[in-house]
This record gives C-alpha cells, structure tokens and sequence, in this order.
C-alpha cells in the first residue's frame, strides 16, 4: 500500500477516533473491509502506523534478502568449511492439501543451501489419493524424503508424532504442508550451530505469503524473552529443536491442536536454559495464508484460543509461578492474557521522589500515591533538593501530617543518582519505587501491578507504561542503542495503539526502563551499587541502573498494566539544553566507555530495526552481516 495512502488514512481516524457519530459507522465499514484479504491489510497498516506496507517490504526484500549468484557461491563455501554438519529432520504433518502446494513446500526444502537434511512426512489418512500418489511420487525422486500414511485421521498433533517417528537428524525443524522454506533457512539454522552447538531450540523471524507468492506481514522478533512468550507464542516458525529434548517431553500433546508448537516450545524451554535458546533475527519461513485450505486454526478458533491458554497455564503451574491467573486475550485468539496478583502478606513499598520546588506538580504525584494507589503499605520519601518556594514549604508541612511521608533534606547541585541512593538507604521498604515528581496516576492498581512483578526472584527491576498527558506514549521500555545510547522503544506512538505485533501493550523483557517510575527489590538495588552518583548524576543513570542488574543475572520487566502520566521533566527542564550539554556529552561517554558492546545491539530490539527511530521501521541497510559474510571475516 502506498506510504501516502496510509499515511492519510491514519491521520483520518485519529480525527474521526474524536467524533463518536462518526466513528461508529466508520468502525462498521472497517469490520465489512477487514473481512477481504486486501482490505485486512489496509486495515491494519491504518490502525498500526508501523507495519510496512506490501510495496515497501517488497522493495526491502529485493534490495537486503535477495540472494545473488556470489552470495551462493560463498554459502557453499562455508558450508564447505564447517566442522560441525548435523542432520536436520524437517517434520511436516499432511492433511488435504493442495497436491500443487504441496509439491512447493517440498521443493522449497529440496533447494536448501544446506544439504544435510530429511524430510520426514506423515499423510494424515488425507480423503481419497491425490495427496498420498504425489507424496510417493516426491519421495521416488528423492531418498532424502521419508512418507508414512495413517490409516485414521488424528489431526495435527498425532500426524507430527507419526513423522517424528522417522526422524533420525539430530535437530527437528516444524512445518507446515503448504509453507515456504527460503533457501538460506536450514543454512542459517547450521551456521548458529557452528558457534553454538549445544543450542537445544532456535527460531527465526517470519512472514506471511499470498496466493501469488507476495511475501507481507513480517515479524522480526526479539532475542528469547520469557514475559513475552506468555502472550503469545514467539518462537512459532520457524522453530527448530534438539530432538531428544521433544521425545523427553513426548513429543506433541493430543489436545493442543492449534497451539501445539506453543505447547511445545513451552516444555521444552522447561528442560534447558535461556542461553541455550537462540534467535535468528532473520526471515526464514514464509506462512501461507491464502490460496490453501484452511489450517485447523483457521477453522477451530476458539479451541485454538483454549488450547493456548492451557498451555500457558500448565507451563506455569509446573514452573512454580503462583498468583497468576491465565486468560484468552479477547480481542486476539490464541494470545494470552497473564496476571500476576502482589503476595500476601504485602511488602512495604518505599516511594522515592526527589523535588525542587514546583509545589504544583510534587502535590499532583503526591495525592496520587497517597489518595488514588489501591496498594498498602506503603511509605512515601520526598527527597528536597534545595527548594525554596513557600508554596513548597507549605506543602511540605502538610504532606508530613501523613504518618506515611518522610521528607528528607539534600540540598546542593541536582545529581538525581545521589537523591535517590540517600533515600533508598533511608527507606524501610523491601520494595523500592523510583518516582519522578511530574508523575500522575490514570488507575488505582498501577503499584500491585509493579510490586507482583518486583517480588519475583528472577525479576531484577519492573517499568511501567507512560503517557503524556495527550495521550502519546513517552515509556515502552528502553532499548540500548537508539538515538547513541538508549532510547524509550514507541516514543510518541498513539497511546490508543499498542502497535508492532501487540508489544506496547503486552508485558515484555526489556533491556531497561526509566527510573521515572521505577520498581525493584532494595536488596537488588544494594547489590549492585545503586545508581551512579558519582558519573551520571543526571542521564542514563537509569539504563546502567539496568544493565547492571541484567548482567547480574536479573531480568527487566516492562508492564503495560501500571499506566501513568508524565509530564515529562516538568520541574527540571530538558538535558540538552545549551548549557548542560557538556555534562550530558561526559555521560555519552561513561556509557559507551563502561557498556561498549552491549549498546550495539538490543536483544529485545532486533538489529534488522533502524536504531534512528524506536517505531519498529526496518534499517536500510540492515546492520546485521549475514554469516557467510562474517564467517569469511573470521577466516
């Protein structure tokens, strides 16, 4: 679709989003538009701003994921060089398929630049013997494919089961009887295996293809992230598994069918590690969803839906999560819908919030956690960083009548690290809340939200969902290396959107969050040093807050369901300004000095996005080297 035409339309609806006589019969139209293939995807490049068009993945394709003659050559060359070739059985169940698509998808795997495979399929008592005689047919011309026929129709689980029964390869790859391998799929797989052969479970990014063999809709995905695979499932295609770790779990549940992989990527996930999970930020599997007959999925939805809420509910009973409750998410079958309540008996929470006057703001923030929080207990410290209003002091005194609030006096040059570290080694709480003063509340649950996830021992530091006060989002999480040294990922995304593949406004790993509201254990933040008071006083304190307690073995959660507003440094004006330039250039500096590295390349932001923007657009060049060009470096 052409960037123009979305671009009005999407500026249309946010007016018509505005007159509620209009928008009503405007949302009717769209749901008749939605239910043609074009129209679906009109529908969602206007309601998700960025999504690419057709036309421009098309050119971004034939420009960055287009193989060339040399580009074969040199995939065969380091092929050539490999010490390590496993065999990799791609498992694929049959059931009425097209013979003529059929034939593509085994065709796309006989074209494989890697040679090392095995096609292993199991016909699922298909009616009649069109699928059976073309099945017999491919594996006569190639001995590398294996074909099995049951004599009863079992749907997708058991026929996977029966094709893993001819499985020798030491690796699994799922697919489906009528996608579309790219040839570099099983290379790519083989090259990761290289520099880590003890990988137990690897996936790709993906796409969608067209009758017309137009490839759209891709999903460039993050790095493993255990928060987000409770939503959705991440891992899907293409996915490929050590293959005794799926004869441990017994192969495909009967049951799960149509969120049988989700099921599975699952319990496998349970029997390995996180550094044992790999991700190749890269399109290798091509999902057809026109032309072919419909999936299971496609015609079971609501079992679908079920049989994904399941799953992730099993996962967490037999992983020892507790408060949780697990729901279908309504408006997205086979999405999930996780919620996690704070223990009982509760924490006390310690509140931070460092202040410079600005009494308007610090009684907003104020009243907020006092009046409009649901959560209890709680103790609020006002860090006083010199003010000198009287408006202040009155509000001082009478915020002190509250046996609950402390004000604490730290006057001198603002160093937002110092404020916050005096407090937190003053605060009574097992619970710290990093708050600015520019923070209002939207609901009254946003720290049961925070405190559920901050108790949780593998969770090293938990993040809100900001909004300014127009309602554009300010805070999705950070990713390293936007914009140098971080950025907040979905920075004046429309607040009513929660855009690329649901990720703002699903909970999510991220590689850190603000500190403008900000929740961690004070036993987390003592352990590895509080912020830097010494180096950043003022920027990116925060961030390195973060990679901290991330490379101290924790995760960083962003949630979508704290939401508040922020005014953004209201009270303290912009870090760039003229005059502060020089000090935030030194902070650049500690940081790419101490991070280096680890601000090249965000594990939940993929490389394949343009680190100029945090709305998900596609970088051109994509700055990831594919292997056979980096193993040619190395040599």
């Amino acid at each position: 679709m052409p960037s123009l035409i979305r671009t009005v339309s999407h500026e249309a609806l946010q007016a018509i989003r505005r007159v509620p006589v209009i928008h009503g019969p405007v949302h009717a139209l769209a749901k008749l538009i939605e239910k043609t293939p074009i129209g679906a995807r009109y529908i969602r490049s206007v309601l998700e701003p960025e999504s690419l068009s057709t036309g421009d993945y098309g050119e971004w394709i034939r420009r960055w994921d287009t193989l060339t003659l040399d580009d074969r050559k040199a995939i065969a060359a380091h092929v050539g060089r490999m010490t390590y070739r496993p065999l990799i059985s791609v498992v694929m169940p049959v059931y009425g398929v097209s013979p003529a698509l059929l034939s593509q998808a085994i065709e796309s795997v006989r074209r494989q630049l890697y040679p090392h495979w095995e096609l292993c399929i199991a016909d699922d008592a298909s009616p009649g013997d069109a699928v059976w005689k073309r099945l017999e047919r491919e594996a006569r011309d190639d001995p590398r494919i294996k074909i099995v026929r049951r004599t009863v129709n079992g749907h997708i689980c058991a026929a996977t089961n029966s094709a893993l029964q001819l499985a020798t390869g030491e690796f699994v790859a799922l697919m489906d009887h009528d996608d579309i391998l790219p040839a570099r799929a099983l290379y790519e797989v083989a090259a990761l295996l290289q520099d880590h052969p003890d990988a137990d479970l690897i996936y790709s990014d993906e796409d969608k293809i067209d009758a017309s063999g137009r490839r759209y809709e891709p999903y460039f995905k993050t790095d493993w992230n255990p928060e987000l695979i409770l939503a959705q499932n991440m891992i899907s295609h293409l996915g490929v598994y050590r293959r005794s770790l799926i004869e441990a779990v017994g192969g495909l549940r009967e049951g799960f069918e149509g969120s049988q992989d989700y099921d599975l990527a699952l319990r496998v996930s349970e029997l390995t590690t996180r550094e044992r999970i790999h991700h190749i930020p890269w399109v290798l599997y091509h999902w057809r969803q026109e032309g072919g007959p419909q999936t299971f999925s496609q015609g079971f939805m609501d079992r679908c839906a079920e049989a994904a809420r399941r799953a992730v509910a099993e996962h967490l009973e037999r992983t020892g999560q507790p408060g949780v409750s697990v729901d279908r998410l309504a408006d997205t079958p086979g999405w999930v819908d996780v919620r996690r309540a704070p223990p009982e008996p509760r924490p006390l929470v310690s509140i931070i919030v460092p202040t410079r006057d600005r009494a308007e703001l610090l009684a907003q923030c104020a009243d907020g956690v006092l009046n409009h929080t649901a959560y209890s207990p709680l103790e609020l410290l006002i860090v006083d960083n010199g003010s000198v209003e009287p408006e202040t002091k009155a509000l001082f005194e009478t915020l002190s009548a509250d046996p609950r609030v402390r004000v604490i006096a730290a006057p001198g040059p603002f160093n937002y690290s110092a404020l916050n570290n005096l407090a937190a080694a003053q605060a009574k709480g097992e619970i710290l809340l990093l708050l600015n003063n520019d923070i209002s509340m939207i609901e009254p649950g946003w720290l049961d939200e925070l405190v559920a996830h901050a108790v949780r021992p593998s969770v090293g530091a938990v993040g809100a969902r900001l909004l300014f006060p127009d309602g554009r989002l300010q805070h999705g999480g950070v990713a390293v290396g936007l914009g140098g040294v971080a950025g907040h990922v979905g920075y004046l995304h429309p607040g009513d959107n929660h855009g690329y593949y649901k990720h703002l406004g699903t909970t999510r790993n991220v590689s850190a969050v603000t500190a403008a509201c900000m929740a961690l254990r004070k036993s987390v933040f003592e352990e590895v040093g509080g912020l830097d008071a010494e180096r950043l006083k003022v920027a990116f304190n925060d961030v390195d807050l973060c990679l901290k307690i991330r490379r101290a073995g924790y995760d960083i959660v962003w949630t979508p369901r704290a939401e508040l507003y922020h005014h953004e440094s209201a009270s303290r004006g912009d870090d760039r300004d003229p005059a502060d330039r020089a000090r935030f250039d030194a902070e650049v500096e500690v940081m790419r000095e101490r991070w280096g590295e680890a601000l090249e390349t965000d594990p939940f932001y993929g490389p394949l996005f343009d680190r100029r923007h945090s709305d998900f657009r596609l970088a051109s060049p994509p700055a990831r080297k594919p292997p056979w060009i980096s193993s040619d470096s190395r040599r």
